[in-house]
């Protein structure tokens, strides 16, 4: 039997596909992507980030062993961390950070987020990692998808900084840190009797990030 994240991933590859290879994603690899578009994104990614950051603190009051523990507490600090490319690129705009936190919430970000916080307080710490990891592994996905194309590698595209990013080994290691946690923890908690669960968890959170690209792409409240 396949390990549990490639299971959902597989379970949910139309989900999946539509998230990973949406226009706005195309748009960043072709460098095409409306100046205003990335900038919306940006934005609400950074509150995005802040909430996100919210969960994985959750997941260290959920997780059953220290080093559990240990490995939440560092995914919310690398979150942190990366806070810091949103503030950097909008700083090349004008935007500072107090106005980057003052920016109202996109209904995208609200949904998104109140899903995967909701998840973190009524679930266990198996189901909160699930409902992140679309977001963690996904963007390492997307990235390496984009680094490999011609235009996605060209120092030219505007967002090539966005690609290293996360394309980047840092980055790289977080989402495989995060998928091999998720695949651990399968390996003690998951029952196929819960599968179903984790499945409809990993869908609604995958649609959700596909719903945040279209979003920024529509530049929506």
């Amino acid at each position: 039997m396949a390990a549990l994240f490639e299971r959902l991933r597989q379970d949910a590859s139309a989900e999946w596909e539509d998230y990973v290879g949406h226009d706005f994603v195309r748009g960043l690899g072709e460098g095409t992507l409306p100046k205003a578009a990335f900038q919306h994104y940006l934005v609400q990614d950074y509150l995005f980030l802040i909430e996100f950051a919210r969960a994985y603190a959750l997941g260290v009051s959920k997780a059953p062993t220290l080093a559990d523990m240990r490995k939440a507490a560092g995914a919310m600090s690398a979150i942190l961390s990366e806070m810091n490319l949103h503030v950097r690129l909008c700083g090349e705009w004008g935007i500072d950070a107090r106005t980057l936190e003052a920016a109202p919430p996109s209904r995208a970000l609200l949904a998104y987020t109140s899903f995967v916080l909701e998840i973190g307080r009524r679930g266990d710490y198996l189901d909160l990692i699930v409902a992140l990891s679309p977001c963690v592994i996904g963007y390492a996905d997307i990235a390496v998808r984009l680094s490999q194309t011609t235009s996605g590698r060209d120092p030219a595209n505007p967002y090539a900084a966005w690609i290293a990013e996360y394309s980047g080994e840092p980055y790289q290691a977080l989402a495989r840190d995060a998928q091999d946690e998720i695949d651990r923890i399968a390996d003690t908690y998951l029952t196929e009797a819960r599968y179903p669960r984790l499945l409809a968890i990993f869908r609604r959170a995958t649609r959700l990030e596909a719903d945040f690209w279209q979003m920024g792409l529509a530049q929506s409240d």
